[in-house]
Formats: structure tokens, C-alpha cells, sequence
């Protein structure tokens, strides 16, 4: 099998040859984001495998089909990136990722609301300059606060045994209640009220018709002031621009985000020498209530282990004509 690996960094490879050791697969390897200009180079593959902002439109998709491509292996969870009609129409197969390490992002998500509260990051950058002042590094405590968890699969189900142990009110809201989690003692309440009584709200759910811009001017208007909003889902949960009104008028009183809707043009890149066109991502680094990381809550070693194997175990019961457990349908 005859592999092309798209947005490729040095982890990904490293990652890939450490266990194709046991496959023996072809790898060609991509540093470049695959869309319709960049199809071409999946010439003579059979397999292309993409990540989270690798654009797999009905475009892109009639140039793999025209080249061969019989499966599209997606390393990661979601797929909203993929026009799954377009790759069915071309009789290509589309696997992922669905669990990995539920465990890192449920743990970066914790990461973003304490240093967000207890600001470590810029007590941090002070006591390296000698100022040890305690001046406007107030927080709260996280114990009898209520999170609200939107989204309870295997991420958030594991956010709320987290947040369990902080002695939290959590309360939540996903279309099918887990009963993991309401053994945790978790209420779950209906979307509108969540957004009414959580202190911390925290975004686990995937990116599909029904959920882009849950968080938006409407939304926002019904929460608590001063509301902490976590997402370390897919960025365009929230829309940027209505969460940013919601900072100015402090409405939203804190902001942690490692995924973001204009990402794609941004992350997993070194910037530092540009100038940086986005206009809404340098609004939202003004905010010294607002921390952004990029798309970082997946990378740890214990995950990208599991992406690794299951996206390579992916596309062996695909080469065998097995049945493909992981496949995304419409």
C-alpha cells in the first residue's frame, strides 16, 4: 500500500515509521495542507491520510478519485473537513480515529481553566522579571462552582470525572445521555439552561449543521457575566466575532481556546517572523483575559501512539477487504 501523508510534521513521521515497522507500508510525506491544488501529489498512492485542516472538498475528492484513491484515513476524530457525499459518490472509503486519549484533552481543558483562573502564565512571566506583586492575579476557587459540560462522549465524560474531583456542581446537555456520566452525578439539563447556570462552560461536542456557532450573541446574552468559556473542540463552535463583543462588554469574563474557526491559516505553523493578517485572532490575543493554544489538547505521547496504530490497524482491514469498524458514513 502506497500511502501520501498530508500536513505533515516531524512527530507525524517519527510516529508513523516507529510502527510501520510491523506494516511495511509505502509513506510518502507531505509537510503541505492537501486541497484541490495540492490532490496531485497523491498520484500513484492508494491511501491519503489527513488531519483536522486538510480540505477534503468534492473538488479535492474528484482528483484523488481520478488518481486512485480508494480510502481516505483520517488521524483524528472528526471529519467535518470531508464532504462524505462527494467521497461516497467516488466510491472512496472514509475511516478515522474516534478515541484516542480521551484523557489529554479532557486534561487541557482542565489546563486552560486554571491557568485562565489563577493566571500562572502571567505570574509566571512577572516572577521572571522580579516582580513578585500580587496585583490583579486574584481567582476563585473551582469547588462548588458550576460547570457546564456541553457534549458528553468519551471526552467529556472523562472532563466530568475531572472536574468531580474539584468538588464541582456539573450539569451538562448532549442529544443521548451517558449513563457513565449520571452515574458520576451529573444533572443533565436542557442546552438553554446550561448556558444560564454555568459558571465555566466547557465545549466537547463535534462541529456538524446543529452545533456551529452554539456559541453566539444569542447564546452568550443568556449566560452568567462573567462566564469562563472552554473549547478545545473544533473552533467554530463559537462564533469569533460574537465572543469577542461578548469580551468587550465582559459579558464573557474569561476565554480559553485551542481550537479556533480560521485556524487552518495559523496553527501548526511558526509565524513569529509575519505579519499575521487575521484580524480576529490579534483582537482576541489583545484580551489579557483570553488564552489561546494551538490545537495542543490532542499531543500527548499516549495519543499519538493510539492515532498512529489505529490509523495504520485503519488501513490494513481496508488492504484485507475486513470489515472497517472506524468507517465515517453520511
Amino acid at each position: 500500500m502506497r500511502i501520501a501523508v498530508f500536513s505533515t510534521k516531524s512527530y507525524d513521521q517519527e510516529y508513523f515509521e516507529k510502527y510501520n515497522k510491523e506494516y511495511n507500508y509505502s509513506f510518502s510525506y507531505y509537510e503541505t495542507a492537501l486541497n484541490p491544488d495540492t490532490a496531485k501529489l497523491s498520484t500513484d498512492c492508494d491511501v491519503v491520510c489527513v488531519f483536522v485542516n486538510d480540505i477534503v472538498d468534492e473538488n479535492t475528492i474528484k482528483i484523488l478519485s481520478k488518481n486512485g484513491i480508494k480510502l481516505i484515513a483520517l488521524r483524528c476524530a472528526g471529519y467535518n473537513n470531508v464532504d462524505l457525499d462527494a467521497a461516497a459518490k467516488e466510491n472512496i472509503k472514509v475511516v478515522r480515529v474516534p478515541a484516542y486519549s480521551p484523557e489529554a484533552v479532557a486534561e487541557h481543558a482542565l489546563a486552560l481553566i486554571l491557568t485562565l483562573n489563577r493566571k500562572t502564565h502571567k505570574a509566571y512571566n512577572r516572577v521572571r522579571e522580579g516582580n513578585f506583586s500580587l496585583k490583579n492575579l486574584i481567582g476563585f476557587n473551582l469547588s462548588n462552582k458550576t460547570i457546564g459540560v456541553i457534549g458528553t462522549g468519551k471526552i467529556g465524560e472523562t472532563f466530568c470525572k475531572i472536574l468531580n474531583g474539584f468538588g464541582c456542581k456539573i450539569i451538562a446537555y448532549d442529544i443521548a445521555e451517558n449513563e457513565n456520566v449520571t452515574a458520576l452525578g451529573v444533572e443533565y439539563m436542557s442546552l438553554e439552561k446550561v448556558f444560564e447556570q454555568a459558571d465555566v462552560l466547557s465545549l466537547h461536542c463535534p462541529l456538524n449543521k446543529h452545533t456551529k456557532h452554539l456559541v453566539n450573541k444569542a447564546s452568550i446574552e443568556t449566560m452568567k457575566d462573567g462566564v469562563m468559556i472552554i473549547n478545545t473542540s473544533r473552533g467554530a463552535l463559537i462564533k469569533t466575532e460574537d465572543a469577542i463583543e461578548g469580551l468587550k462588554n465582559k459579558k464573557i469574563g474569561y476565554l480559553g481556546i485551542d481550537v479556533y474557526e480560521q485556524e487552518e491559516n495559523l496553527f501548526f505553523e511558526d509565524l513569529s517572523e509575519i505579519i499575521i493578517e487575521d484580524d480576529m485572532i490579534l483582537r482576541l490575543l489583545s484580551f489579557p483575559n483570553v488564552l489561546i493554544t494551538s490545537h495542543q489538547a490532542y499531543f500527548t505521547k499516549e495519543a499519538m501512539d493510539q492515532i498512529t496504530i489505529t490509523t495504520l490497524e485503519n488501513i490494513t482491514a481496508f488492504d484485507q477487504n475486513k470489515a472497517l469498524k472506524n468507517e465515517v458514513k453520511q
